[in-house]
């Protein structure tokens, strides 16, 4: 059953790629690389340090194929102050990988880390 479920993921991985991804520009300091990317959002638990929680959005989160994401001729995992350039009618809107609190700024996407899940915060356009 397993292989049934992640040939299911791989397909569906590969239909959204397809059908529904466009190509950003990921950065990390004066390298850079162009990938396919599948956009979503993530919402977010956030304990606020009194022993409660908070609901948060990402701004954007970037779905992105592991193999894709390679500066420096090496295959990088994304670090907390990378930053991904989104173009979109013309304007280039800027985002930090990020997330809120202590939560991680990435995450694998499904069980067999086919995508990762890369949290962003908007931090410009233009």
């Amino acid at each position: 059953m397993a292989d049934m479920l992640r040939a299911g993921q791989e397909w569906l991985a590969n239909q959204l790629k397809t059908h529904a991804s466009s190509t950003v520009v990921y950065l990390r300091g004066a390298n850079q690389t162009s990938v396919t990317a599948i956009i979503g959002r993530t919402l977010m638990k956030i304990e606020d340090g009194y022993g409660g929680v908070h609901m948060q959005w990402t701004d954007r989160d970037f779905l992105v194929s592991p193999a894709e994401l390679v500066l420096a001729s090496s295959q990088v995992l994304p670090e907390r102050g990378d930053t991904i350039r989104e173009t979109d009618n013309g304007k280039v809107y800027i985002y930090e990988v990020n997330a809120p609190g202590s939560e991680p700024p990435w995450r694998w996407s499904d069980p067999h880390r086919r995508l990762l899940r890369i949290h962003t915060k908007q931090i410009g356009i233009e």
